[in-house]
Formats: structure tokens, sequence, C-alpha cells
């Protein structure tokens, strides 16, 4: 299959080095981008009209914690992740599966866990959003032969450390490199505790871990201090602002990121559900939080939620480049918005307002119903599209 989206206005690569693209044309062959350039035409099955509005990554959430299916048993609330959809989150990645009623926290039964939420989201993607789960909270115990079990079983990520028993740099260390070793990317708890059970984590304890990514660097909800963010910026790891956290420590964080020249190193994700509940715009309030207040651009903001993040855990998606899969949100300017386009509206504060989302090349959603609506919305003038979405 075929589709070719025309008459674009912008083009956000999703790549923080070259965030912009010149061109106003993308064309798909069967679910991936096969090229991006100006005035580019042809037969095609589906043909989308932009209409001059803006076309990014689909959003990637960095930290979710989902359960089983579309149910999020912490919020009582189905269909969050189908919600998430309508704020243009097209890829979910778990950062634990911690509120499984009744989770196991012994070995064998987090191993199981781990084993069967990977492989049930592989088999299945809800509202079609691509949800990377199987993250095993850590346990003391746990030997290097316990990762190998998991890697063979299809687990590519661990999560959280510190929501288990693991609570200290030394015993983190060793299950880091094992987990490094088998092929499994790893985040920490920073900050205060987030839920009964779980423990503070301090800046020394993630240094001693040495872990992939700096796990809600702003606190999840509570933030380390000032001090302890500078000396994880400091270092080679990826560090994580989340909606769920500390507004004033997330653009903290921002800045010395830029003056340590590591913006390609932040990525965003939502950390809900949680406490503060299921957030299906978080992810495009802190991309419009750092664009407007913390003096990047906003198409930086955007890559620091796409590419940024897709680089971290090696995913085939976050970029419009050719061979990338396809999953694409065509957006423009809320109507009302002081934003002549969508990104000027993120630069002023506003969120901006979705028409379209793609996944892997296939239109899966029309007008959001979660975001204002878009001044002017993608049409499919060819073939066939979805039915609109309301308020």
């Amino acid at each position: 299959m075929k589709t070719l989206i025309r008459n674009i206005g912008q083009i956000v690569s999703g790549d923080i080095a070259r965030p912009l693209l010149d061109g106003d044309s993308i064309v798909i062959q069967d679910g991936k981008i096969a090229a991006v350039g100006t005035g580019l035409d042809g037969e095609a099955d589906t043909v989308i009209d932009a209409r001059g509005s803006t076309v990014t990554p689909g959003l990637i959430d960095s930290h979710c914690h989902p359960v089983f299916g579309d149910f999020t048993p912490r919020q009582r609330t189905v269909d969050f992740i189908d919600s998430g959809l309508n704020g243009g989150l097209t890829t979910m990645i778990s950062a634990g599966e911690v509120h499984l009623p009744g989770r196991p926290k012994d070995i064998v039964g987090l191993k199981a866990l781990a084993i069967v939420a990977a492989k049930a989201y592989a088999n299945l993607r809800p509202a079609g959003v691509k949800v990377h789960a199987g993250a095993p909270i850590l346990e003391l115990g746990m030997v290097e032969e316990d990762f190998a079990d998991m890697a063979r079983a299809g687990v590519k990520l661990v999560g959280e450390i510190g929501l288990g028993s693991v609570r200290t740099g030394k015993d983190a260390a060793p299950m880091v490199r094992w987990a490094r070793k088998h092929g499994m990317t790893v985040t920490i708890h920073t900050g205060g505790p987030s839920i009964a059970g779980s423990n503070p984590i301090s800046a020394e304890v993630v240094l001693e871990a040495a872990p992939h990514v700096v796990g809600h660097i702003n606190g999840g909800t509570t933030s380390m201090s000032e001090r302890e963010i500078d000396s994880l910026v400091a270092t080679e790891m990826a560090l994580e602002i989340v909606h769920c956290g500390n507004g004033k420590t997330a653009l903290h964080a921002l800045r010395r990121a830029e003056e340590a020249r590591a913006l390609h190193r932040i990525i965003i994700g939502n950390d809900a559900p949680s406490g503060t509940g299921v957030v299906p715009l978080g992810i495009l309030r802190v991309i419009a939080h750092l664009a407007s207040l913390g003096g990047v651009s906003p198409e930086e903001a955007v890559c620091m939620a796409t590419g940024n993040t897709a680089r971290v855990y090696n995913l085939p998606v976050g970029l419009i480049a050719a061979g990338r899969e396809a999953d694409l949100c065509i957006v423009d300017a809320p109507t009302g918005s002081v934003g002549g386009t969508a990104l000027e509206a993120l630069r002023a504060g506003d969120l901006f307002g979705i028409s379209m989302v793609l996944i892997d090349g296939q239109i899966r959603i029309g007008r959001s119903r979660n975001t204002p609506p878009a001044a002017r919305a993608a049409e499919v003038v060819k073939g066939h599209g979805p039915a609109g979405a309301g308020h």
C-alpha cells in the first residue's frame, strides 16, 4: 500500500541535530517512509492533503506503567492507551508493570510477569499503539542467569530500580551490568518514593548503578535537589523529564543539559498511570512547557519526545526519514491560538491540535477527541479516511 501526504507546511524530523526538514511531501510505502521531499507525486492508494499544517513523528512516551491490555487498575480506567493515541502517542515504553494487583515479588514470579507482559503486548497493540512492556522490578537475590532467562524470552527492558528491594548502588550495579550484557535497557527511579513500598533514590545511587536512563530526573513526583540533578547531567546517561513530576526542576535539568550541550540526551515521559492520574496529553504538555518556558525551540522539544527516545531504546520509529516506520502526527495551531502554526503555538505555551495520526502508514484517528481542534485539518482526498472525532 502506498500513501502520499502532500501540501505540508512544516516537517519536524525528530532528529535534534537537524529538527526541521525541507519539503512539502512524504511518501509511505508498505508502512515505512519511502521519501521526503518537495512536490512528490505519482500514483498512491491514499492521498492526504495536510492543508499547510505540520507533520511530526508520532510521540513516544518513555515512561508508562501499563498492566495488560488497555486497562489501568491504578486509576480503574479503561482505554487509557486509546486516549494517549488521541494525544499523539504512537509508542509507549513500560517502566514496570508495578500496578498489577498481587504483583509477585519473588524471583520466579517477577521473571514470569516480565515475560508474559513482553509477549502479551507484542501480540496486542491497543488502539494500534506500540507498547513495549515486560520491565521487571529488580529484587535482591537475582543472579545473571535470571537476566539471561528473561532475555532469551524476549524481555528487553528493566523497570525502575528502586521500586523493589534493590535500593543501593552496590546492589544495583552488578544487576545493571548483567542487564546490559544481555541487551536490556535499564531505567532507575530517582527522587522520593512514588508508591508504598518504593524507596528514595539519590544521585549517588544512580552514579554507582550506572543505568541507561535517569528516570524522571524532575521527580516522580518528588524531585532530587538541583545539585544532584547537576551531577547526573554531567554523565552520559539519558535524562528523562516527566509530566507527573516537578515543573521547576524540569526546567533546571533542561537548562543544565543545554549548557552541557546534552539536549540530545533529554527524553520525555508521562510517568502515568500514577497517583497523578491518566494523562493523555502529558507528553504534549511537557513539550509545550519546555518550548514556552525552557528556552529551547519547539521543534527541539518535539525531538526530545521522538527521535531522542527512539535512539535510547533502539526503536525504528521517532524519525521522519526513509526506511523508518511511518508513525506520524499531522498537527496545527489550535483554533484561537496566538500562534499561526503548530510550532508557534507550542512556543506560546499552547498545545497543538491533532487532525490525524498514522501508525505504520495507516490512519488510526482523524481529529483528536482530546486536543483542541486544529485550525487546519488534514483531509483524505483519495482513498478511505477515518470518521472525524468529537469532543
